[in-house]
């Protein structure tokens, strides 16, 4: 396994020069840059203009750009945001956890509701309770997710229950540590719901369709008949292999964590990277726009290798010699 990973983490250094490339040069391909917004603010002269140019090498050809972008990643350094004129890795490192607690909220919720759900539904196949589950499927995976954020965001400024956006309430700093929590919390569960609803419908129908599937084999009519308990057929016979599919739609979550909620911090207000990445694309801050991207791409490979791992270690049929 230990060699199975070191080839994976050699092959992902091509990858991720390969997703920086085609990253750098859609977004150069795009007409203009961040200076074309300065020439039209008169406060700026013509010598300023051209210091920037050559300061951010916008005067050179595009292979030369490329080239000094890559060094400056094998340096750790990910560029200069122009629209907050700090370092990129400043910008995401203040965003970047707040995106993956939103993100991470939603995972959790998506798992703990789905994986039962779809037992449940195997379980009682056909019958009221299976039909009502599979109803709420059907409701709730034709609902885009930026839709329910918006009718929870109704529903909470009528009722008052909840905060209509945003991560902290006026006097946040002036509570104490208990109440800081129960306020990020109670600001996290609009955002939170609205991105699992539509993964908790689509991954309880796998779920049912694993398990309906498992219950069918040969080895568990066999453990029935020789009068193993139903609990213990189910959750460890049937189970551990009906939930092997899923492990690799897990790498997949896990590699859309920082991506996956981007509309939703937009509607909710939630400061993440998605509001930010919207900023830095309309502002044609590409540093900071191709920072984003290579996270993705970093995300996606991670959470690959974690599925792959994770399948070796749930089917002992599997091995990476």
């Amino acid at each position: 396994m230990l060699k199975y990973i070191l080839k994976r983490f050699l092959v992902a250094v091509p990858m991720l020069l390969g997703i920086a490339l085609l990253t750098f040069v859609l977004i150069r391909m795009t007409p203009g840059n961040y200076l074309d917004t300065v020439r039209l603010d008169p406060q700026f002269s013509q010598e300023t203009i051209a210091y920037y140019e050559k300061l951010y090498q916008f005067d050179k050809p595009l292979l030369v750009q490329y080239i000094q972008w890559i060094k400056n990643l094998l340096r750790l350094e990910l560029g200069y945001s122009f629209h907050y004129n700090v370092p990129v890795y400043r910008i995401i490192g203040s965003r970047l956890w707040n995106t993956f607690l939103l993100s991470l909220a939603g995972f959790l919720l998506t798992w703990v509701v789905a994986i039962p759900l779809g037992i449940w539904a195997a379980l009682h196949r056909n019958q009221f309770i299976d039909r009502c589950i599979q109803f709420f499927s059907y409701v709730c995976f034709s609902l885009p997710s930026f839709f329910l954020a918006m009718l929870f965001l109704f529903w909470a400024s009528q009722s008052g229950a909840l905060p209509l956006g945003g991560m902290y309430s006026p006097g946040f700093e002036s509570l104490k540590p208990w109440g800081q929590l129960t306020d990020i919390l109670r600001h996290l569960v609009i955002p939170a719901m609205a991105l699992s609803i539509g993964s908790i419908a689509w991954l309880q129908r796998i779920m049912r369709g694993n398990m309906l599937e498992v219950l069918g084999q040969q080895y568990i009519l066999t453990a029935r008949a020789k009068g193993l308990p139903e609990n213990r057929v189910i959750y460890l016979h049937a189970l551990r292999n009906a939930i092997n599919p899923l492990i690799t739609l897990l790498g997949y979550e896990f590699s859309s964590l920082l991506s996956g909620a981007a509309l939703i911090e937009i509607i909710c207000s939630w400061p993440g990277l998605g509001s930010l990445m919207l900023t830095a694309v309309r502002s044609k801050d590409i540093y900071l726009v191709m920072a984003s991207m290579l996270m993705g791409g970093v995300m996606f490979i991670v959470g690959n290798l974690l599925a792959d791992i994770g399948l070796a270690k749930a089917d002992p049929r599997i091995r990476y010699e």
